[in-house]
């Protein structure tokens, strides 16, 4: 039976910010949204999350069926935070303790400390080229865990050991809780430190059983912006790298940004400082242009999507041609051939094969058919002030630049509209629709000008 526990119950006095540090965002999620990800795909029986400042608002923010919150009222330390804990756990259960603020921690890595202490007690280690400021590990002659000394205290030839302890380790909930006990708060700043616990076990005879990760990115933690953002740029190359050995083209790992699921076809292409949020699939052949911003949509296949365009709630045939300079708000269905052109602003609305609106337009709350086309100017009055309405076009319909479409309103198949006309009524098959005043030339007129001095 394993157990999680997940410390997230930290001021961050450093983010100097009044949101709890574990919510700032990595990637789009919450820190502590990427360290529950790892906790659940080791498939635990019971996850604990310890909470502290702003417990409500962490709480509401990760809440869910497999999680269960306990209240630390006060920072004593690690130790004192995983005693919230431990008592709700089952006293046979195997105990993960994770910190909520180390987000690129691995499910795997973890695995691999869970499997190498068995039923005993085990701790996660790295070896870092600057130990600075970290618990050095200190082994026996045989090479075997002696215990973890504090930077501060360590002698000079101590100083000169790289492996460092990480803080995340695993043990039996029954064995935790008698050493937990033992832990005292004995130090400068009056707190009880959860490392303690191994150098009471190591000597009342236990063994711990050490894990060493070579990839030292993993234990990187947040204390303060500066850390936040080192740690999104990892995790985009990271994210970038993986993509690319799936075979997409990425012409600078080190602008994109992945604020969620990206899935990728064959031969995708994408160029610097595209975003993609919540869930987003580019089928094969997608080229996505530079600083594109994709939000929890899909696009066809082999369509080009052109620089600085903005899609949201979207699905896009394939074939189809995007911008540059495009906004397809939520509700925007475009099949297969389709071109949305230059500052041309879609929501709500399907486009059928081949229909066309390639420069300067609204469409709104509307359907259109195959074929059709859309002039320059043009707009969709989908809006009297209180409700919306619906505009639809057929089949072939052609509508002239700088024309009004007042909704709801229906245009037949191969219907055509003058330029500069306001449509009111529906426009039958094949008609051709005028909603423009008679021109009127005045003879005579006379152009105004300067007045002079």
């Amino acid at each position: 039976m394993l157990e999680i526990i997940i410390l997230a119950a930290g001021r961050g006095t450093r983010m100097r910010s009044s949101t709890p540090k574990v919510l700032h965002a990595l990637a789009g999620e919450p820190l502590l949204g990427h360290v529950l990800r790892a906790a659940r795909n080791l498939r635990p029986d019971n996850i604990h999350i310890v909470v502290g400042c702003g417990a409500d608002e962490v709480e509401r923010a990760v809440a869910a069926e497999d999680v269960m919150f306990h209240i630390q009222t006060e920072q004593l330390g690690t130790g004192h935070a995983v005693a919230q804990a431990l008592p709700h756990c089952h006293p046979d259960s195997q105990v993960l303790v994770l910190f909520g603020d180390v987000p690129l921690i691995q499910s795997e890595s973890l695995a691999q400390l869970i499997q190498g202490a068995a039923d005993g007690l085990g701790l996660l280690a790295i070896n870092l080229d600057d130990p600075k400021g970290y618990g050095r590990i200190v082994r026996d002659a045989a090479g075997d865990f002696a215990e973890i000394v504090e930077d501060r205290d360590c002698t000079d030839t101590q100083k000169q050991l790289t492996e460092v302890n990480t803080g995340i380790l695993v043990g039996p909930a029954e064995r935790l809780s008698t050493l937990l006990a033992q832990v005292g708060n004995d130090n400068a700043q009056g707190e009880f430190y959860l490392p303690d616990i191994l150098r009471i076990a190591v000597g009342q005879g236990d063994a711990v059983t050490l894990v060493t990760l070579e990839d030292t990115e993993q234990m990187m933690g947040v204390n303060d912006l500066s850390q936040l953002e080192t740690l999104e740029r990892v995790f985009q190359q990271r994210a970038a790298e993986s993509l690319m050995q799936q075979g997409v083209a990425i012409v600078d790992r080190s602008r994109i940004d992945i604020r969620g699921t990206l899935k990728c076809g064959a031969g995708v292409r994408i160029d610097v400082n595209a975003v993609f949020e919540g869930d987003v699939t580019l089928a094969d052949g997608v080229s996505v242009g530079a600083n594109c911003v994709i939000i929890d949509s899909i696009v066809g296949a082999n369509t080009t999507v052109q620089p600085f365009c903005h899609i949201e709630q979207a699905r896009i045939g394939g074939d189809c041609r995007i911008g540059p300079y495009a906004r397809l708000r939520p509700g925007s269905a475009l099949a297969d051939e389709v071109r949305v052109g230059n500052f041309v602003e879609t929501k709500n609305s399907q486009f059928g094969q081949g229909s066309k609106a390639n420069h300067l337009a609204y469409v709104g709350d509307s359907e259109i058919g195959a074929g059709s086309n859309i002039g320059a100017g043009t707009i969709t009055c989908n809006y009297d002030g209180v409700n919306k309405h619906k505009t639809v076009l057929g089949e072939g319909v052609f509508v002239g630049s700088n024309s009004t479409l007042v909704a709801p309103v229906t245009l037949g198949d191969h219907a055509f509209v003058a330029a500069g006309s306001v449509v009111t009524n529906t426009v039958a098959d094949n008609e051709l629709a005028l909603g423009r005043a008679r021109q009127r030339n005045v003879k005579g007129w006379q152009r105004p000008g300067k007045e002079k001095e």
